[in-house]
């Protein structure tokens, strides 16, 4: 499953579509002449743009993304299957086949304002995020909190983009009366490992940089360490809540990483390529956390992880949120605005 490095992407590789019989294979990138798979932004025609889920282990019901697919590029990223049942696959069409979710705003508007419509924090970014590199052009995230700040409905939003700052205008104003919050994302502070598997997202500094503007806006911020990869990144988790703190953020949670279906071939491709040496410790200690196995789907068990491994790092994470005054809970957000 191995292949060259495509310059700027999380992956080279492009597996089989797990429910299409056929499948296209290219043999190499590493031809001059042939040209780097650029990214696509195609039309999705959705008639409604609220989601919903009753799943007891994410915290919230309803949810908004305005992309389907992620120039992000994150390796790890458990939303790649989805992008299988659009007909693609999960490897490097998730990362350059992006759907574009044009009306959002206006089906946005149109949910808000229904008899039906019971105020509720909406969660943007549940899976993937709304901050990617094309929103800096198309405006659709931007136009989506226009919407949610008229109404006043509260929304929380996660993100590995700094460019969520351009929006500390209205996030401010909704904090004003407690309905917004923001976490950002950070896995490491290594410049190096951030580029090789987050290649399109915003650079460490930068993310605690938008920590630090949105505190300044009254915004309440708080740092996500995740995915925790054990024998790769866990070893980080005191520096990056401390860093987050100095920053502003104000709350902290973290997850280990899982790899569902066809995302840990493209893991394991992943670390054979930069990572040769430690490819062993790294997934057996994944599978330590997972049961024996690099996913447990099990809710209550997913997010958290099991097994001796998995107990560590909760224990590294609750002596490191004490340490930097990370323990905390913020209070929920309110509709009492709405």
């Amino acid at each position: 499953m191995e292949s060259p490095q495509v310059h700027g992407r999380g992956t080279s590789d492009n597996p089989r579509n797990r429910f299409l019989p056929i499948a296209v294979v290219r043999d190499t990138w590493d031809d001059p002449s042939d040209p780097q798979p650029h990214t696509q932004f195609l039309t999705d025609a959705t008639r409604s743009i609220i989601s919903w889920n009753d799943s007891p282990d994410l915290g919230f019901n309803a949810s908004l993304n305005p992309y389907r697919g992620c120039e992000h590029g994150c390796v790890y990223c458990y939303a790649r299957p989805n992008h299988e049942f659009l007909g693609f696959s999960a490897g490097l069409d998730f990362e350059t086949r992006i759907l574009v979710k044009q009306r959002a705003p206006d089906l946005l508007r149109r949910a808000l304002a229904s008899r039906r419509w019971e105020p509720q924090v909406v969660m943007m970014s549940g899976v993937t995020d709304a901050y990617q590199p094309v929103e800096r052009r198309l405006g659709i995230t931007r136009r989506c909190l226009e919407v949610l700040a008229e109404f006043r409905n509260p929304v929380a939003i996660v993100t590995k983009n700094h460019l969520v700052t351009r929006d500390a205008d209205l996030l401010g104003e909704m904090a004003s009366y407690g309905a917004a919050r923001v976490t950002v994302s950070i896995t490491t502070l290594d410049d190096r490992l951030h580029r090789l598997m987050e290649p399109r997202t915003s650079a460490p500094r930068r993310r605690l940089r938008a920590i630090e503007s949105l505190a300044a806006a009254g915004v309440p911020v708080g740092v996500n360490v995740a995915p925790v990869i054990p024998g790769l990144t866990d070893h980080e988790m005191p520096q990056i809540l401390a860093a987050a703190a100095s920053a502003g953020a104000t709350t902290a949670a973290y997850i280990p990483l899982r790899l569902p279906l066809v995302v840990a071939d493209l893991f394991e491709s992943w670390l054979e390529s930069h990572f040769p040496l430690r490819k062993d410790k790294v997934l057996n200690k994944i599978r330590e956390t997972r049961g024996g196995r690099l996913n447990d789907p099990r809710l209550g068990f997913r997010m958290k992880g099991t097994g001796p491994v998995a107990s560590q790092i909760s224990q590294l994470f609750r002596i490191s949120c004490r340490r930097t005054g990370l323990s905390r809970k913020l209070p929920p957000l309110s509709s009492a605005a709405f």
